[in-house]
């Protein structure tokens, strides 16, 4: 008991998914298989103000 509103959630996907249509950009679709980026990643900013709590951490921790 209690699957009715689960089961009528995975049928209106289900239905969706068959009778929807779907643009399917190919292209993409092969860069993403292939580990193609779209373009370079964005170089990390560089921090030069001190973090106040990084010495605390290793203070506190006993291993």
């Amino acid at each position: 008991m209690g699957r009715g509103r689960a089961k009528a959630k995975q049928t209106k996907v289900a239905r969706d998914l068959k009778y929807r249509t779907h643009e399917t950009d190919f292209g993409a679709l092969a860069r993403e298989l292939h580990g193609e980026e779209l373009s370079e990643p964005a170089a990390e900013a560089v921090d030069d103000e001190p973090d106040d709590w990084a010495d605390s951490t290793r203070a506190t921790r006993r291993d």
